[in-house]
């Protein structure tokens, strides 16, 4: 058989922390064993019926099926009132794009920001996807480390000198997952000014603005005087509308970049299938309820299983944000990994170990909030019952 060479880069990939995950799930089920999945962000809510109807009725258009090369007129009208109610943001048309989800257009636009050997900078921990923007195009990946001593805020007046002047942008999310937190208006005000100062471009994944529980309302980048200036927003319908399969998101602000970046995916894709930019134009100009109602829900089952922890001897903290909790591992285990493997052979209960997020990761664990309150009762009970937490004391 003829030797296939592969790239460094495909090389270097692993298959992750998921799938060995994944893995033991499936040894736990075959042994008849009941299995509490938390490790991965999927909602369980389903979309809102007007957005599922707008879906179905633009697949019964046989015009729909043709390549859509750009996006609708109607879309990106769409875009601009959705920030214009929500985010009291004015979005000119040159100023938004559509992409297949934010992971692909955060692994993309590092292609049309980049040359081999310039840096980025991404927050350790952090979405592993933040690095991979980086490493698509070349690029060499940065950390800022973001610690619960500091609020998970970058320190921006400590990132080294040398750093700052390789690097061509940054990456920053609030509210972020996996720490679960969100950003002070001040923060913003302090990156805008010092994304000037440097001359670093700003990429801010707001992909959780509608989910968040200790402040009335998630803020977009661009509500920041000057932000534009500096960098663009992406903003998925992924969580928010529940649209996670259908795999659409939006890049907004500085036209600069929205012009180079749409070039770009003009090489490589032919616009968003039409009946799914159709959902999303409903998504966007349909009504909220639903959209508040679901945050209460996150809410109340954030309440119910951190609390439910903290009754049993585990001092989890309520998240301010994200569909997801952050915690620290019981003492006595040498990993997060380690303890996440223990945990799932004793109790059935899946979570994801802090160092999938990086170093600085370690010693926490990640949920997701993608069960019921009654079902949270369960998982509560299975882990008091297992002993694991009085074992860790």
């Amino acid at each position: 058989m003829q030797k296939i060479e592969f790239s460094d880069m495909v090389n270097g990939f692993q298959s992750g922390v998921f799938a060995m995950l994944n893995e033991k799930k499936e040894e736990l089920l075959k042994q008849g064993l009941s299995v509490y999945n938390l490790s991965i962000g999927t909602p369980d809510f389903p979309p809102a019926p007007h957005i599922m109807k707008a879906m179905q009725k633009a697949c019964e258009d046989p015009e729909n099926y043709k390549y859509a090369l750009e996006d609708l007129p109607e879309l990106t009208a769409a875009v601009q009132y959705r920030y214009r109610k929500r985010f009291g943001v004015e979005l000119k048309s040159d100023e938004i794009m559509s992409v297949y989800g934010s992971q692909e257009g955060m692994a993309h636009i590092g292609l049309a920001l980049c040359n081999p050997g310039d840096t980025i900078l991404v927050p350790d921990p952090g979405y592993p996807l933040f690095a991979m923007s980086g490493v698509m195009a070349g690029a060499k990946v940065e950390t800022y480390s973001i610690t619960e001593e500091n609020d998970y805020l970058p320190d921006l007046d400590g990132i080294p000198e040398e750093v700052l002047r390789r690097t061509k942008y940054m990456i920053v999310s609030y509210p972020l997952n996996p720490v679960c937190v969100c950003a002070p208006d001040s923060f913003y005000e302090k990156l805008i000014a010092f994304a000037k100062k440097h001359q670093i471009i700003i990429l801010h994944d707001n992909a959780y603005s509608d989910i968040i529980f200790k402040r009335k309302q998630g803020r977009s980048f661009l509500s920041f005087e000057g932000a534009k200036e500096v960098g663009v927003e992406f903003y998925s319908l992924s969580k928010s509308y529940n649209l996670t399969g259908a795999r659409i998101s939006f890049v907004v602000g500085n036209a600069q970049i929205v012009e180079k970046f749409k070039i770009l995916r003009s090489q490589i894709d032919y616009g968003i299938f039409l009946p799914v930019q159709y959902a999303a134009i409903a998504a966007l100009t349909g009504p909220d309820d639903f959209v508040e109602e679901q945050r209460k829900k996150y809410e109340a089952r954030n309440r119910a299983l951190c609390g439910g922890f903290r009754r049993i001897g585990w001092n989890v903290k309520d998240s301010d944000g994200t569909m997801f909790v952050w915690a620290k591992i019981p003492n006595g285990y040498p990993s997060s990994f380690d303890f996440c493997m223990e945990l799932m052979e004793k109790t059935g209960l899946i979570v994801t170990p802090g160092s999938a997020f990086g170093k600085g990761g370690e010693g926490y664990v990640r949920m997701a909030l993608v069960a019921d309150e009654e079902k949270i009762a369960e998982i509560i009970e299975a882990v008091d019952a297992s002993g694991i937490l009085r074992d860790a004391q």
